[in-house]
């Protein structure tokens, strides 16, 4: 099993390329893949057991230096820096070297690094996609290190969020990113039909979809479309009532999901009934909401930004909850797609300085996600969303504090299950889903799915 999950990782790490809203190939704005890798100098290798204390700084002189990787120039590596900032104010002595890295080559370099049993060649300090984090824990135990008696309090992040970073109830890392979902509606074209943004709050898909019917009778356009292909709305839909397609063993859970099932009927009642329009690609999809042609969208917080482009359609744009499944137990209106978390290495040389400026910054301070919220970096950090300027309101989305809702809506998230064959699964789940939508019998299409899901875990 376990040459398996490395002979799989191997060659994903060769032709990977997961976007920050899971992997769909959609590009949110915290998962940019682009750029240049720039070498950083290679932390030593047989640094201290996470936990260890470490010198907060180097005896000769007096520098508190660590290597970072991330990715998205504007979005993750500027937040380091604002954090490198705020930390200097109590470290003057404190350095980051950030070093610009594509995902898909951090990903390609844990796995080198783990399998050729050198992991000298890694950072201190790395930023590593949220749906991703429990399959490379899992698979390579001696890369993160274990955060759990840092000092950091994990109590304070959205449970839902920090849940992607825990393994057998131990924390490996610290929750950035907010990847809330948020359902986006014209509040022009609602008018239309004869409806405001109070009719999609608090709702489920059976009244999604009667209101959805009256503003295609009353507009001609679509409430939502989505990606032909992609199931990124079925894994929201199944998160926000807590449900994975895995079991907490690793076992896949397709067959016997009927969460799953309700998902997955539900999306084609959806499509059946025009409510929901599918496009070829995802600059089509962000086309069509900018354009005018659709009246929403549901999706992680982050697709905020690509809505705000239109800037002819400013003030004419509400957020609110998602709908909530119908007849499923735990069901909610809230979910969660994209985002990343910060890991520490254990080959870090000074892991307790790392932990203390972790948790000193995007674990402690209000000051670095009010000077990262323009670059669009929400927190998942509860304490966060009671500062001035995440009340205040956005001139697009109404006059609304948006800011501070995503953040409240992280808060309720259920968490779910993700493992090592995470994106095996969602990839067997979208080919059934399609096969479904164009007339296939949904538990034939469920089985092919778990048989598919059980041939890649070697079972």
């Amino acid at each position: 099993m376990k040459r398996k999950i490395l002979a799989t990782l191997l060659a994903s790490a060769m032709i990977l390329s997961l976007a920050g809203c899971g992997g769909s190939g959609t590009q949110a704005p915290a998962a940019d893949n682009g750029g240049a890798t720039t070498e950083a100098p290679a932390a030593d290798a047989g640094a201290a057991d996470a936990g260890t204390e470490a010198p907060a700084a180097d005896a000769a002189g007096g520098e508190e230096t660590l290597t970072v990787w991330c990715w998205d120039p504007a979005f993750n590596l500027n937040a380091m820096y604002e954090a490198e900032k705020v930390y200097q104010k109590d470290h003057p002595n404190f350095k980051l070297n950030v070093v610009e890295t594509p995902w898909d080559d951090i990903q390609t370099k844990i796995t080198t690094a783990a399998t050729s049993g050198d992991l000298s060649t890694l950072p201190d300090i790395f930023l590593m996609q949220d749906n991703a984090f429990q399959k490379n824990v899992i698979s390579f135990p001696d890369v993160c290190a274990d955060l759990t008696g840092s000092g950091i309090d994990f109590s304070q992040f959205a449970a839902g969020k920090t849940a992607y970073s825990v393994v057998d109830g131990k924390n490996y890392g610290v929750p950035f990113d907010n990847g809330a979902v948020v359902a986006c509606y014209r509040t022009d074209l609602l008018e239309q039909a004869g409806l405001t943004v109070d009719d999609f709050t608090d709702i489920t898909f059976d009244q999604y979809i009667e209101n959805g019917k009256k503003v295609l009778e009353a507009t001609g356009k679509p409430l939502i479309t989505m990606q032909a292909g992609e199931c990124d709305l079925i894994m929201m839909m199944m998160q926000s009532a807590g449900a994975s397609l895995f079991n907490e063993d690793g076992t896949a859970n397709i067959v016997n999901n009927d969460t799953l099932k309700a998902v997955m009927e539900t999306y084609k009642n959806l499509k059946d009934t025009g409510v929901l329009a599918e496009v070829n690609s995802w600059d089509e999809y962000v086309g069509s909401i900018v354009s005018g042609e659709v009246a929403g969208t549901i999706n992680g917080c982050w697709i905020m930004a690509s809505v705000q482009t239109a800037e002819d359609q400013a003030g004419n744009w509400a957020i609110t909850n998602m709908p909530s499944l119908v007849g499923v137990s735990n069901a909610t209106n809230y979910s969660n797609n994209g985002g990343s978390s910060w890991a520490v290495t254990t080959s870090c040389k000074n892991q307790a300085l790392a932990a203390d400026f972790l948790g000193s910054t995007f674990a402690g301070s209000t000051e670095l996600y009010d000077n990262i919220l323009p670059s669009g970096a929400l927190a998942t950090w509860a304490p966060a969303g009671d500062s001035d300027a995440y009340g205040a309101p956005s001139d697009f989305f109404g006059g609304d504090a948006v800011s501070a809702k995503i953040v409240d809506f992280s808060t309720k998230v259920p968490s779910n299950i993700t493992g090592v064959y995470y994106y095996e699964a969602r990839n067997a789940v979208a080919t059934a889903i399609t096969n479904y939508i164009n007339g296939s019998d949904l538990a034939t299409e469920l089985e092919t799915a778990e048989s598919t899901i059980n041939f890649n875990m070697g079972q």
